[in-house]
């Protein structure tokens, strides 16, 4: 009996301990866990100058991106997610997860492959506005010469956009089927939740335009098969452009929806600096561009926090 008591105790033990490593070490333990955290942590830096202050660890080892509010937004929470718990309350580290694929595409993405379909709130609220009336304030007039819309102006959001048409423009001179895809935008500012959802769309931050709309365009409207279809026909050159200017395209999303691009510069230099498997015999930050001084800092600033 004192033997079974004994077996049954130490597989309590046993059992409990595994719970507690599946709940708490949702990534810790895998290989280049401190090497990819130290590089997100750098490209929200990077992404975001003006808003994040700097880096700082707890006592029970959880790391933070603070903002110049002085609030502390959790880069990984250590909790084991499904696909939709990463979208409904992601952390930093769910949010870059997913490398954004910067060559053009040739299909459809997987299904459940949606690289800066994720958005913690907290970092978005403090950059563009927490509130209806804050985000209102942020908002200036863009021209695009397809019509005039209304974008955030907060971290050259606005500047983005208008560096975008104005390439556009120019090029339609040569390539007159561009200028299809962009007109008539469907719209940039609206204050709204996504369909189905209680998140408020990018769109209710300004930070987001739907360009010229076709029933294909969204995974909601169209079957995959037409879906590709559309995605295939799409310009390239409008795609490009768009994420020269650090947009997102959300035809590079499984849940695609092709009219959509989406200001998310933090998505962009992920994949343009770190899309690619780091070199073990590199520098974690290799790179960037070290000769500029704000990076530099950035930079000595996590090394500092995460010794």
């Amino acid at each position: 009996m004192r033997k079974i008591i004994t077996f049954l105790m130490t597989a309590l033990i046993i059992f409990s301990i595994n719970c507690n490593t599946k709940a708490l070490s949702k990534n810790s333990e895998e290989p280049n866990y401190d090497l990819t955290m130290k590089q997100d942590l750098l490209i929200l830096m990077m992404a975001y100058p003006e808003y994040v202050d700097n880096i700082t660890r707890d006592s029970n080892n959880n790391v933070y991106l603070v903002v110049k509010s002085a609030k502390k937004i959790l880069y990984d929470d250590k909790k084991t997610k499904s696909f939709e718990e990463k979208l409904n309350n992601p952390d930093l580290q769910d949010m870059l997860e997913q490398i954004y694929p910067l060559e053009p595409v040739t299909k459809l993405m997987d299904k459940n492959f949606d690289p800066g379909r994720s958005r913690v709130y907290g970092l978005t609220e403090t950059v563009y506005g927490a509130s209806r009336q804050q985000i209102e304030k942020n908002l200036t007039m863009v021209h695009t010469g397809y019509g005039s819309f209304q974008f955030n102006k907060n971290n050259k959001a606005s500047e983005a956009l208008n560096n975008s048409f104005k390439e556009l423009r120019g090029m339609t001179n040569e390539n007159k089927k561009i200028a299809a895809f962009l007109a008539h935008c469907s719209g940039t500012y609206n204050y709204r939740i996504i369909a189905g959802t209680g998140r408020l769309s990018p769109h209710a931050f300004g930070t987001a335009i739907d360009l010229a709309s076709d029933r294909r365009d969204y995974w909601k409207w169209a079957s995959r098969e037409q879906g590709e279809k559309r995605l295939l026909s799409y310009s390239k050159e409008v795609v490009e452009v768009f994420e020269k200017n650090n947009f997102v395209w959300g035809g590079k999303w499984g849940h695609f929806d092709i009219l959509h691009f989406e200001y998310r510069p933090e998505i962009i230099l992920k994949a343009r600096y770190f899309g690619k498997n780091q070199e073990s015999d590199k520098l974690w930050y290799n790179g960037v561009p070290v000769e500029q001084e704000n990076v530099k800092n950035f930079i000595e600033k996590i090394e500092n926090a995460l010794k």
